[in-house]
């Protein structure tokens, strides 16, 4: 059998895979299109004009919906695996399902609202995705960290933490460094006043945003070993 037929493990793939290439294709086709410079622009600048936008919201919006039914996979996992150990507490489980689910409605902001349409709505969008998801990805590694020894071992522990450290020190010069940005606009010049902020945020974004994909990695080696069931009762 093929490791990725193992279990669930193909989900965390799949929103791996799919996630980065969401991003990749958008960039690509935007830069092809001269839409935006080559230098680092800003995530959603890659998404902000069409025909990148559809594609971008498109492919967005089914990595929003693999991105809740991996999380919520986990959540049962995690469930699953509280019952060999009372360190993992239900409310904890619980909490990280809330803000994984809140990450993906963000996620599902910023491609519905694109930022020269409606900045205001798309730029809620963009904290909820990374506020959520990071508080996310710090939650399930300190559930890894109280289950040890049982589901993730010692190596995958450390890996879940560092990545979840890496998206938190990316994301806060992203947020400072975008309040002193004045102009949104999606070609920049270096002879821009904010542009070194610019720089630096949108630098800082694309760190975060591919930390907090690339932790779903972590969850192969687990998802090989569960499956999900529906269950369905017929009453007459």
């Amino acid at each position: 059998m093929f490791w990725f037929k193992q279990g669930l493990c193909f989900l965390p793939v799949f929103l791996v895979i799919w996630s980065s290439s969401t991003f990749i294709v958008s960039y690509i086709i935007a830069l092809f299109r001269r839409d935006v410079d080559v230098i680092f622009p800003y995530i959603s600048d890659t998404g902000a004009t069409p025909p990148e936008s559809c594609i971008f919201g498109l492919m967005t919006f089914i990595s929003a919906c693999a991105g809740i039914a991996t999380i919520y996979a986990r959540y049962k996992y995690v469930e699953k695996l509280s019952e060999q150990t009372a360190e993992v507490g239900q409310w904890l489980n619980e909490a990280a399902l809330v803000f994984g689910q809140l990450s993906c409605l963000g996620m599902l902001v910023v491609a519905t609202f694109q930022e020269t349409t409606v900045p205001a709505v798309h730029d809620v969008g963009a904290v909820t995705f990374f506020v959520s998801g990071i508080v996310y990805t710090i939650l399930q590694s300190v559930i890894s960290y109280r289950a040890y020894p049982f589901g993730s071992t010692m190596g995958v522990c450390r890996a879940r933490l560092g990545m979840a450290v890496l998206a938190t020190v990316a994301f806060i010069p992203t947020a400072v460094c975008a309040a002193f940005v004045r102009q949104s606009i999606l070609h920049r010049h270096k002879d821009d006043q904010d542009y070194p902020f610019h720089l630096a945020s949108a630098v800082c974004e694309w760190i975060a945003a591919f930390s907090f994909i690339c932790f779903f990695l972590t969850y192969i080696d687990d998802f090989k070993l569960f499956t999900l069931r529906v269950s369905t009762e017929y009453q007459q």
